[in-house]
């Protein structure tokens, strides 16, 4: 194995008398890429703080290699003692390190770098603290959630980005195909302590529910055992004549590792409150357009939602996607074309920014509406405190304020709100957000038995995937296009996900540029040369798929690199040699296919 780069061992820490981490592990070696998951509120981000050194544990062997460089991405960074963006980028360079990657991270994540930290948003302020984790490009990086308040193009960018990267990298994040596509080992931090699996993200539901399956084995094997031993002290024979010490301490010594026994984390459940059936037609949308300062943000869009149906709505930040709901609803009026609502709408709405939670409200009024003590769900009332109890808060948690909740904790604040309202017409703004992969679960399974009409505006494509019919996407110049399916769906019908590729944005503008005498020359017809390649090429790059796949499978192996660098190092070159043909292969297909269509078209 090898020698960590960064080590912890037996983490003990305990918050307000009760244990967070009870014997905690994490070891990082050279090139590891870990995800590091578990429930909301099991302290993964106060580990991960601690193999930063910002948080100080009870008790910890904490080693970092002399000369390795680790840098930490925090959930609510501080930019405030800085005079700009790009002073507070810079800071987290050290000597030697090369000062451009700061503006060039900068511009890449759209955060201006003369801009003043004070006038920032939470997601600017997010992205500049990406951007300052990265630039050193360091031995270690520590990524607490860092696709939080980024648009898919950017989290595109990022994930090609640590891609790139020979940094060993911990994440934390709940974005299932960020990590999917990252990770190459997984460690589960649950009920205090850790367990690894040398293996993906991909393959960590599988193995967890398989390790609860043994453990609640082993409980009822407990059980019974203590069971056993109760008969025996009460109709033993031996028991009748004298107590045998040792057996009657061993039956102590059971009874307390039950009672010492913290069992999973309990989950999140979902119920929302129905509203009344709506008609057939939920919206009729005809044209519709709309501009602000003579930018198009949505322009002659149609189409019709019928009830039940279940909308994804995506594109990058700015394009438009809360004014394209917005009219959807009729809160917007737009500039022209008709939008007509159907009948019996209720709607309920999800908001991503949480504003519709006053900071200085307590959890009980939150959830009540400060209308007494309980929630009324399908016309049955329920005490709050038990309604509290299904989105996993304590009682003694009633009282207080929501502005002092986790970001976790306000995330399902506002989903316990939300489905509590009587509705037949759901829009969820970006629910993914701070929700641990459980309760995303839950979510999912929430919307999939909702007998109403659903939009989701979302950056998750995991999360899309599993929630959605069909896809609305913004592809610029207030231009919205509609495809079927989840957004894999999409990105297989369109060639490319929301960011169109470079190499097609070359070959189509290298196509539109063509002069118009070309119009009146003599019919084309594809070459002999050009029929073969376009009958071979989709065969060689199928080859060199399975090739790339199976590289990438043995870098997977976590010990590779210390059992044989040599062979990691060729490894390497063979997957940048090979994914460099398949790159050529394709444009050169892609190449081909433009002009088959333009030929056969003319």
């Amino acid at each position: 194995m090898a020698a960590a780069l960064l080590s912890l061992k037996d983490v003990h820490l305990t918050f307000g008398g009760t244990p967070l981490l009870q014997g905690a592990e994490l070891f990082v070696a050279p090139g590891e890429r870990i995800a590091l998951v578990g429930r909301n509120g099991s302290g993964k981000s106060t580990l991960l703080k601690i193999a930063s050194g910002d948080v100080e544990a009870d008790q910890v062997e904490r080693f970092v290699q002399p000369g390795v460089t680790v840098r930490y991405l925090p959930q609510e960074p501080d930019l405030s003692a800085f005079e700009n963006v790009l002073a507070y980028v810079e800071a987290g360079l050290a000597p030697g390190d090369d000062a451009y990657r700061a503006t060039y991270l900068l511009e890449q994540l759209g955060v201006k770098p003369d801009a003043d930290p004070k006038s920032l948003s939470g997601g600017e302020a997010r992205r500049a603290a990406l951007a300052r984790t990265l630039a050193p490009e360091p031995d270690v990086l520590l990524l607490d959630e860092p696709t939080n308040h980024l648009d898919l193009p950017a989290i595109e960018w990022l994930q090609a980005e640590l891609t790139s990267m020979k940094s060993a990298m911990l994440i934390i994040s709940h974005d299932r195909r960020f990590l999917t596509d990252l990770t190459r080992s997984t460690v589960w931090l649950d009920r205090g302590v850790t367990r690894q699996i040398n293996k993906g993200f991909a393959h960590f539901e599988e193995w967890r529910d398989e390790l609860l399956a043994l453990e609640e084995l082993e409980q009822h094997k407990l059980d019974r055992q203590i069971v056993r031993e109760e008969h025996w002290v009460r109709y033993g024979v031996t028991a009748r004549r004298k107590r045998n010490v040792r057996r009657m301490s061993e039956l102590a010594d059971l009874r307390q590792k039950r009672d010492n026994h913290r069992g999973p984390t309990g989950n999140v459940k979902l119920s929302v409150a129905d509203g009344r059936q709506s008609g057939a037609i939920v919206a009729d949308i005809e044209g519709i357009s709309k501009s602000f300062s003579d930018k198009p943000i949505v322009a002659d869009f149609s189409t019709r939602i019928m009830r039940g149906d279940r909308i994804g709505i995506v594109g990058p930040n700015g394009a438009g996607k809360t004014t394209l709901i917005k009219m959807i609803i009729g809160e917007l009026e737009p500039d022209s074309g008709e939008v007509k609502l159907g009948t019996k709408l209720e709607v309920a709405t999800l908001d991503q920014k949480r504003a519709q939670l006053d900071p200085t409200t307590s959890l009980k009024d939150a959830l009540t509406g400060g209308g007494g003590d309980n929630v009324v769900i399908n016309g049955q009332a329920r005490h709050v405190v038990g309604y509290m109890k299904d989105f996993l808060f304590l009682p003694e948690q009633a009282n207080t304020a929501v502005g002092k909740l986790s970001g976790g904790e306000r995330a399902r604040v506002m989903i316990a709100r939300s489905m509590s309202l009587p509705s037949n017409f759901l829009i969820l703004d970006e629910p993914t957000n701070d929700l641990d992969l459980e309760t995303l679960d839950l979510l999912q399974e929430m919307i999939a038995d909702y007998e109403g009409t659903v939009l989701v505006v979302s950056h998750d494509r995991e999360f899309l995937d599993r929630t959605v019919a069909s896809i609305i996407i913004a592809d610029g110049d207030g231009v919205w296009t509609e495809y079927p399916g989840g957004y894999s769906d999409m990105v297989r019908l369109r060639g490319y996900g929301v960011t169109k590729p470079k190499q097609i944005e070359k070959v189509v503008k290298a196509k539109s540029m063509k002069p118009a005498t070309e119009a009146k020359s003599p019919k084309k017809r594809l070459s002999f040369k050009h029929k073969h390649a376009l009958e071979t090429l989709p065969g060689e790059m199928e080859k060199l798929g399975a090739e790339i796949a199976n590289i990438q499978g043995q870098l997977a192996d976590s010990n590779l690199y210390a059992n044989d660098p040599e062979k990691f190092q060729q490894l390497s070159v063979q997957l940048s040699q090979a994914q460099e043909k398949l790159d050529e292969k394709e444009d050169q297909w892609l190449e081909i296919e433009l002009l088959r269509e333009e030929i056969e078209s003319s």
